[in-house]
């Protein structure tokens, strides 16, 4: 399909244009993983297994969601 009649679907509102779509080769920008290692104090290590298992998380995860708050924040006050 052309990217002209693609266009026009999707302004149209048609719903079925993800069938047009390739999705296998679909990447999402940024997304790439890149491992760092990171020294915490035993304390902290302990703080944040607890938090992670009352929301039933692993550490990991709660690791980069709290940093990628911080992050946006950060992001967000740069833009005030």
């Amino acid at each position: 399909m052309k990217s002209k009649n693609f266009d026009k679907k999707f302004d149209e509102g048609k719903s079925d244009i993800v069938a047009n779509l390739d999705l296998s080769t679909a990447k999402r920008l940024n997304q790439t993983q890149k491992r760092v290692n990171v020294d915490f104090p035993i304390w902290m290590v302990d703080s944040l297994d607890k938090e992670a298992n009352k929301i039933g998380v692993t550490r990991q995860s709660i690791i980069k969601v709290w940093l990628a708050e911080r992050l946006d924040d950060q992001a967000a006050n740069k833009k005030n």
